[in-house]
């Protein structure tokens, strides 16, 4: 992740997502980091993990419009992105959220929010193994 004060940053990665220390600007007083992993299974069928494929452009380019509205919709506050691609093995985290801002309850539904958005409008494909 870089350094401050870039209001967002993401990553489509085929690297672990590996945990980092928190870096507050002087007007933030929260961050709230989503860690998803993959669950053991899919509709009630054991799996071995997921393998998440991309068309690398588009996704780029959504996740850019993304972070772009939720600067503009949202209250101020940075975002840190992280999604894998390829082979996650289960128990493995597939995405990384870190949002800060200046309080906690904002930053909990910036983060719900981004969570939401990024399943519903980033062309990201998961096909269970």
């Amino acid at each position: 992740m870089s350094a401050l004060p870039s209001p967002f940053e993401y990553q489509l990665i085929a690297d672990p997502i590996l945990p980092a220390p928190a870096v507050f600007a002087a007007e933030e007083g929260a961050e709230v980091q989503f860690l998803g992993t993959v669950r053991g299974q899919e509709e009630g069928r054991p799996i071995s993990g997921i393998d998440y494929s991309v068309y690398r452009p588009m996704a780029e380019k959504e996740l850019e419009r993304l972070c772009q509205r939720g600067q503009a919709e949202q209250p101020p506050h940075r975002v840190f992105i992280q999604h894998r691609l390829g082979f996650v093995a289960d128990r493995e985290p597939s995405i990384l959220i870190r949002v800060w801002t200046k309080h906690s309850a904002e930053a909990f539904d910036i983060c719900r929010w981004y969570l939401k958005e990024i399943k519903t409008t980033v062309p990201i494909w998961k096909k269970p193994v």
